[in-house]
């Protein structure tokens, strides 16, 4: 569970950090340059996750119950994570999505999380889904303070909704009958 916690820490640490001292990480990426300072992100970034991913898996071969939920509870999260890849597709393809959300990829990791703390009631699962949520959550509230960074994305059109729509249900449906089994080893049907 150490090293769970431990990538938490470091992946949703350095996330935070615009978060936390927006100064703090404007001053180190002036001193350090863009692409010094892009390249340490990452690096910690990769670190963390490698660590949350390891320390998931290590977490489920000795899991601790918090709470058993209901099997309808499966059914509502299968509902709620349907728009998550739409979403995180209208974030690199805009369009009315991304304008009306204005933060499509927050609302994604928020119905990620949520929808798996609903099926899972694991002290890991608690962990991991509660981390990521309460990051989401910290973080949009966070935006109305702070000056918004630009991502790359492509040009903005009418085409890209129907791209983040139909390509974002592709690769959900491939997540749910194939990639997730491959990937986490269990099944969510």
């Amino acid at each position: 569970m150490t090293t769970l916690i431990v990538g938490l820490v470091l992946f949703l640490g350095v996330h935070s950090l615009s978060i936390v001292n927006e100064p703090l990480r404007n001053r180190l990426r002036a001193s350090m340059g863009e692409g010094a300072f892009k390249g340490l992100y990452s690096v910690a970034s990769l670190i963390g996750l490698v660590l949350i991913i390891w320390g998931y898996g290590a977490a489920r071969m000795d899991p601790t119950v918090i709470y058993t939920p209901p099997g309808w509870l499966r059914h509502l999260a299968m509902l709620l994570l349907i728009p998550i890849f739409p979403l995180l597709f209208a974030t690199y393809f805009p369009g009315k999505i991304k304008a009306k959300l204005a933060h499509p990829m927050l609302v994604a990791v928020k119905l990620w999380a949520l929808a798996h703390l609903l099926a899972n009631g694991m002290l890991h699962d608690l962990l991991l889904f509660g981390s990521f949520l309460a990051w989401a959550v910290v973080d949009r509230i966070s935006m109305k303070r702070r000056t918004q960074r630009s991502i790359p994305t492509l040009p903005a059109s009418k085409a890209n909704d129907a791209i983040a729509v139909v390509g974002g249900l592709a690769v959900y449906v491939v997540m749910v009958f194939w990639a997730h089994q491959w990937l986490f080893g269990v099944a969510p049907v």
